[in-house]
């Protein structure tokens, strides 16, 4: 069905104001250009936000504010270079960005920045289409405003935007209690094995081990003692399918997600298996990133999977999730470009005992199961909100009737 009449095709200049961000100096990377109190939006910022930007990564010092520019709250941050190339977040604070990023004002009185937002994520496989073949996918400015969007009276891009908004804002608010739960699971394994500050931990002395000093009767293990590791390995590309055909195929990080990856290939060959909750465990840059399986896989050489012998997955997710918390890093610091069997099944852990893990696993379980939940609640939601998008924004699906 054609989009209604009154729907008129506009450039985004047209609905407001477009300008790149502004990042002058030279060398990029000077020192002197950071630190201080002024937010300094970068790509990643922009892509792990959905879709609010609220926190960011790096600061600008005063040199650093003279040589970019200050944008406002409700700025539409668009990505135009890289393999995140035409990405798009909502700025809620003041910030500056580089000219990687373009950002949009809307006008008030012509657009909606939700109903924007929209029409933009659902052009992006055109905006890719473009972008693609020089040295590094580059979308330009110019390339970005000769494409219309299609929009309605701004009264009826703002119904159609809350509409979409309201799936997104269900989806921030579980991931914000995500975050919460994380963040107590840190705090608390962190409170018991790193600072020792376990149940009881007054009455044992210390005792040194090949990771410091630890509490007299713990041990430091090697993972191949504690778990069963299984080294992925990759099929031939002639049985992988989009179609979901055979298993879901796993080749490294590329479809991780915050903790659970989403399947996009699939197997019809024979492979290395990882079952439900096995950690999996990126074996090639970036070394370290983990997920967790949420259903029976296939693995490729990209990655490890690991089970603890005795069912303590909670309790080793965790121990690792603290340990790798630097990308590419194994032991002393060292930078790991790929590592083999050899190297994960040396990999020290603690191993309090027994009782002691027992107990935090009963901390660590229901707050996993939780993070489950919300992370399913959130999938409904993305998968609601996409199937409304491409009609609401066509016209197909009358927003009142919807």
């Amino acid at each position: 069905m054609l989009a209604k009449a009154e729907w008129k095709p506009r450039k985004l200049d047209d609905l407001g104001f477009v300008g790149r961000g502004k990042s002058r100096h030279r060398p990029r990377n000077d020192a002197r250009l950071y630190g201080g109190p002024y937010p300094f939006i970068q790509t990643a910022d922009i892509m792990a936000a959905d879709p609010y930007i609220t926190t960011y990564s790096q600061t600008y010092s005063e040199l650093g504010l003279q040589q970019s520019k200050m944008w406002p709250p409700d700025t539409l941050c668009i990505t135009i270079a890289g393999a995140n190339t035409a990405k798009t977040a909502i700025l809620k604070i003041e910030a500056c960005f580089p000219d990687s990023v373009v950002g949009f004002i809307p006008d008030i009185t012509k657009a909606d920045i939700h109903f924007v937002k929209y029409c933009l994520d659902l052009m992006r496989n055109r905006f890719l289409s473009v972008s693609r073949g020089a040295t590094q996918d580059n979308l330009s400015l110019d390339k970005l405003l000769s494409f219309p969007i299609l929009a309605p009276d701004v009264d009826k891009q703002r119904r159609i935007g809350a509409m979409l908004s309201a799936y997104d804002e269900l989806m921030e608010n579980s991931q914000r209690r995500i975050r919460i739960l994380e963040s107590m699971a840190r705090t608390l394994y962190r409170e018991w094995f790193v600072h020792f500050g376990f149940p009881g931990h007054e009455k044992l002395p210390r005792a040194a081990s090949a990771l410091g000093d630890i509490p007299q009767g713990w041990e430091v293990k090697k993972l191949k003692d504690v778990c069963r590791l299984t080294m992925g390995q990759s099929p031939k590309s002639e049985f992988y399918n989009e179609t979901g055909e055979g298993k879901p195929f796993h080749q490294g990080v590329t479809d991780f997600g915050g903790r659970f990856p989403t399947d996009r290939l699939f197997c019809t060959a024979e492979g290395r298996i990882a079952e439900a909750g096995d950690i999996l465990f990126s074996v090639r840059a970036p070394v370290g990133r983990m997920n967790i399986a949420d259903k029976e896989i296939i693995i490729g050489r990209g990655l490890s999977a690991i089970r603890h012998s005795d069912g303590h997955q909670a309790f080793l997710w965790e121990q690792l999730r603290n340990r790798f918390t630097e990308e590419d890093m194994m032991g002393n610091g060292a930078i790991f470009a790929a590592v083999t069997k050899d190297d994960m099944q040396g990999i020290e852990v603690l191993c309090p005992p027994q009782p002691l893990v027992g107990s935090v696993q009963n901390h660590f379980i229901p707050i996993h199961k939780e993070i489950e939940t919300l992370t399913r609640q959130i999938q409904n939601l993305g998968r609601t909100r996409d199937l409304l998008l491409p009609r609401l924004l066509s016209g197909q699906i009358d927003v009142e009737a919807a």
